[in-house]
């Protein structure tokens, strides 16, 4: 059976690299919110493995990608509150 962190990495970077092929296809936003939680869930899940593995250059890339998308989920939710207009 696989590790179990092994499986989480893949998991992590599936995410990633489906957000990262979906918005250069131009199937996804970069400002929708299924773009920005997949890269938030992806970088979050994705650090927690580089954190397993003591990467340490791994650990920062991934967390401040995962800040990143959370700095723009917020900066989305207060942009279409003001707009009064969900986001998709």
């Amino acid at each position: 059976m696989a590790d179990y962190n092994l499986i989480l990495g893949i998991i992590g970077m599936v995410l990633l690299l489906g957000a990262f092929a979906l918005n250069l296809m131009k199937i996804m936003a970069q400002d929708s919110y299924v773009y920005i939680l997949l890269n938030m869930f992806g970088g979050g899940i994705s650090t927690y493995y580089a954190v397993t593995l003591h990467a340490v250059p791994f650990v920062i890339l991934e967390a401040v990608w995962t800040g990143f998308a959370v700095y723009k989920l917020i900066q989305v939710v207060i942009t279409a509150g003001r707009m009064g207009l969900p986001h998709g």
